[in-house]
């Protein structure tokens, strides 16, 4: 059965401002502090070479912001993924995001599955996941890791 190579792409964090976020509900105060990173395409190599996934427009969104008086951090990942003429398998395992500060590892934020469930369609994801406070106040970068993954080809 052809396997997709497991493949990271980094995606830098920077301070940014808190625009265009409507849509994920972001509660705004005096503290609210946002950092953003993206990657426009990223590709998933099977084991033989060639595509076997396409990632476009991986965008990170971290925020920081206060909720009902509780401070929180949490790290948004979107991205479209199309299976380029390979179907996912049922119990698929996604993928893994790692936040670092410089070269020290912040926190690993995994999901277990994506969004896919026909090959040679564009299918937008979106993921949360909370982090500590003072991971968010480091973050300079997230490392996107497409894990491996048995795939049927079309």
């Amino acid at each position: 059965m052809p396997a997709l190579q497991e493949t990271r792409t980094v995606v830098a964090l920077a301070p940014a401002k808190p625009a265009g976020l409507a849509d994920l509900g972001l509660p705004l105060v005096d503290s609210t502090a946002v950092k953003k990173g993206r990657v426009h395409e990223y590709l998933q190599l099977l084991t033989d070479g060639k595509i076997g996934r396409r990632f476009q427009d991986i965008r990170i969104i971290a925020l920081k912001t206060v909720e009902a008086g509780v401070p929180s951090a949490k790290v948004f990942v979107q991205f479209e993924v199309f299976g380029d003429n390979t179907a996912a398998p049922t119990n698929g395992v996604g993928f893994e995001a790692v936040l670092f500060a410089g070269e020290q590892q912040l926190a690993s934020l995994s999901s277990s599955s994506l969004f896919l469930p026909y090959a040679n369609f564009w299918y937008p994801n979106r993921f949360v996941f909370e982090v500590p406070i003072a991971d968010f106040d480091q973050a300079d970068r997230l490392d996107f890791i497409a894990k491996a993954e048995e795939v049927r080809t079309l």
